[in-house]
């Protein structure tokens, strides 16, 4: 590969590289590139063949069909911006910045050797101009210097995808990091020139972290956080742009003895995946979506915008749990989907038990549409007791239920029961004041003692909280009742009290 150095050309592409993620310049080989490991890495194959071809695209977690074509083709790609208001978590919304109309955007496959013609149309409704750069692009900007697009216009520039490989697109319009952080990325999949090996499933999974000025499951519409952002502490830390959005109904499935295929982005903007499905090990992994695979992985590394194709064999029913292993984000932040495997049994590999409402929280329930009525209804200003209840019940199931137990029985020894509790019908205030600052210590429920330690549930929202208690304070024999969302916040801003004399 030869070098030449323009100090115009170099300044220019330097300075593209600050607006955008850069990107090799190397002049493209002929059809006579000795292939490395695993395959031809770059490559022109050649003009165009045939017609051109309008490509498929698909929303997540949907795939386009494999490629069979043995000649490159001119490959025409059509994707516009929309700037639109979707769900982030149950009752709760933000204004997301797409490509497609969703979360990561459109998927895009050709065939390395393609040329491909690309329009890109910014929405006229749209409030900002946006443009893309695809790390699957040689040249300026990965395309983001020929795809500055204004609202109501459409941009077209063409490139040879000459490396195999999956890639992250996104925008690449000042402030970029916003763009990001507003949902603008996706996947390119430039599949190797002989096709890649058959499956069953190909899925498409990205990664997103997300800045709200509320809180987490903070309910209505909420504001980007530039602050939040640039400190690098998100609210959401997202599969495919939604908590749930693969779990319930949204569930990833397969049967047992078939091939899964995952394409898995992150988008960032700024943390790195740590991608793990519990319960499989990967037989395969292309790390940073290389073409050298790694086998036998429990977990993978996926950069901010990186990606990887995991492959995987399933030999047992049950459903598999794909999260960020940084923990707290899956069950704290969202960042946790399903896969669903039907089948028969095989003892042999695994003896039973699911143990899903440990792994899933509140996201064990199918959907979680008495949160969102009693999200509605609490706007509205109607929200009645029963409301209140069949919200608790559900966030109960996934918050409290581990350890309280589904029948609020707690477990002997070491966490008292909310069933027929004395300690609670003593005084029912008291219970916002243990959900909200926690409570450590001895404390004698039902004539029993208990000294075990209960955090504050500072990740639960003022009206999940009055939701929760509203089910228990009504539900195993308690005295009934019920909280409000403001009483919460007032004991919230409380500062905590010991427990009674004689109970501590």
């Amino acid at each position: 590969m030869k070098l030449s150095f323009a100090p115009l050309a170099l300044v220019a592409s330097l300075a593209l590289a600050l607006a955008a993620c850069g990107h090799g310049g190397a002049a493209p080989s002929d059809a006579s590139a000795t292939p490395a490991a695993g395959g031809s890495q770059h490559g022109d194959f050649g003009a165009p063949q045939g017609e051109p071809i309008h490509a498929t695209l698909t929303s997540p977690p949907h795939v386009p069909p494999p490629i069979h074509r043995d000649k490159p083709a001119k490959v025409i790609v059509e994707l516009e911006v929309i700037e639109k208001e979707l769900p982030i978590s149950e009752g709760v919304t933000y204004t997301f910045w797409t490509f497609g109309g969703t979360v990561p955007g459109s998927f895009i496959r050709v065939r390395q050797g393609d040329t491909v013609e690309f329009h890109l149309k910014n929405a006229p409704d749209s409030k900002m101009p946006h443009n893309i750069d695809l790390h699957g692009v040689t040249g300026p900007g990965g395309g983001a210097a020929s795809s500055f697009t204004a609202p109501g216009h459409e941009s077209q520039f063409t490139f040879k995808a000459l490396n195999q490989g999956i890639y992250v697109y996104h925008c690449a319009t000042a402030p970029v990091g916003m763009h990001i952080a507003n949902g603008m990325y996706g996947l390119i999949l430039v599949e190797p020139p002989e096709g890649m090996p058959k499956v069953d499933h190909e899925y498409y999974v990205m990664q997103g972290d997300f800045y709200t000025t509320g809180k987490y499951r903070e309910k209505g519409l909420q504001p980007f956080d530039m602050e939040k952002a640039i400190d690098e502490k998100p609210t959401y830390v997202l599969f495919n742009g939604k908590e749930g959005s693969l779990t319930g109904d949204n569930a990833l499935t397969a049967k047992t003895n078939e091939t899964v295929r995952l394409f898995v982005g992150n988008g960032g903007p700024n943390l790195v995946s740590s991608f793990h499905v519990i319960g499989e090990i990967f037989d395969s992994v292309q790390p940073e979506g290389g073409t050298v695979a790694q086998h036998n992985v429990q977990t993978t590394l996926i950069p901010a915008g990186g990606a990887a194709i995991v492959e995987f064999h399933t030999d047992v029913p049950g459903s598999y749990v794909l999260v960020d292993h940084s923990i707290f984000r899956a069950f704290n932040k969202g960042a946790l989907g399903i896969l669903k495997v039907d089948g028969p049994e095989n003892k042999l590999v695994y003896s039973g038990k699911e143990v899903d409402s440990v792994y899933l929280g509140d996201r064990s329930e199918p959907n979680l549409k008495a949160v969102t009525a009693a999200a509605k209804a609490h706007a509205a200003g109607t929200l009645t007791k029963d409301e209140q209840i069949a919200a608790g019940k559900q966030l109960f199931t996934g918050t409290c239920s581990v350890c309280h137990q589904a029948s609020g029985e707690g477990l002997p020894n070491v966490f008292p029961p909310l069933a027929k509790s004395d300690f609670l019908a003593a005084d029912p205030k008291r219970a916002m004041n243990i959900v909200t600052h926690g409570l450590t210590g001895k404390i004698k429920v039902n004539g029993k003692e208990y000294d075990s330690v209960m955090p504050p549930m500072a990740q639960l929202t003022d009206d999940e909280v009055a939701n929760i208690l509203t089910y228990v304070l009504n539900s195993w024999g308690n005295p009934g009742g019920q909280y409000s969302k403001e009483e919460v916040a007032k004991a919230r801003a409380t500062p905590a009290s010991p427990a009674p004399a004689g109970e501590h």
